[in-house]
C-alpha cells in the first residue's frame, strides 16, 4: 500500500502560480495529477513515468510542469498562468514499482490516490 499526501493548494488570482507537492510513502513508477471541478468529471492533468516521460492535458500544456524527485518520493506540479477554469480539487495518483522485466505501458496512474488539495483561481 502506498500512501500519498498532497500539499500546496490555495487561492490565487488569475495569472498567478502555485506548486503542488505529493509525497509518497514508498517508491513509485507512474505518477501524476488529476483534477475534478464541481459537477464535472475527473480529468487527467499531467503524468510522469519513472523514465522521465511526461504527458499533459491540452488545457494545461505550456502552463503546468510535472516533475519528480525520486530521492524524496515526491512529485510536483508547477502551475503557472493560472486561470479560473483551473479551479478544482487536485489529486495525486501513483502506481507501485513495476516487477523486474515488466514493460511499461501508457502512464496513467490509478492504483493509489491522495486525499486531494483545493486550488481556487479568482478572476
Amino acid at each position: 500500500e502506498v500512501e500519498l499526501v498532497e500539499s500546496g493548494g490555495g487561492s490565487v488570482e488569475a495569472g498567478g502560480s502555485l506548486r503542488l507537492s505529493c509525497v509518497a510513502s514508498t517508491k513509485t513508477s507512474c505518477v501524476g495529477w488529476f483534477r475534478q471541478a464541481p459537477e464535472k468529471e475527473r480529468e487527467g492533468v499531467a503524468f510522469m513515468d519513472d523514465d522521465g516521460s511526461t504527458t499533459y492535458a491540452d488545457s494545461v500544456k505550456g502552463r503546468f510542469v510535472i516533475s519528480r524527485d525520486d530521492g524524496k518520493n515526491t512529485v510536483y506540479l508547477q502551475m503557472n498562468s493560472l486561470k479560473p477554469e483551473d479551479t478544482a480539487m487536485y489529486y495525486c495518483a501513483a502506481d507501485p514499482p513495476r516487477p523486474p522485466g515488466m514493460i511499461a505501458g501508457i502512464c496513467r496512474p490509478a492504483n493509489y490516490w491522495g486525499q486531494g488539495t483545493q486550488v481556487t483561481v479568482s478572476s
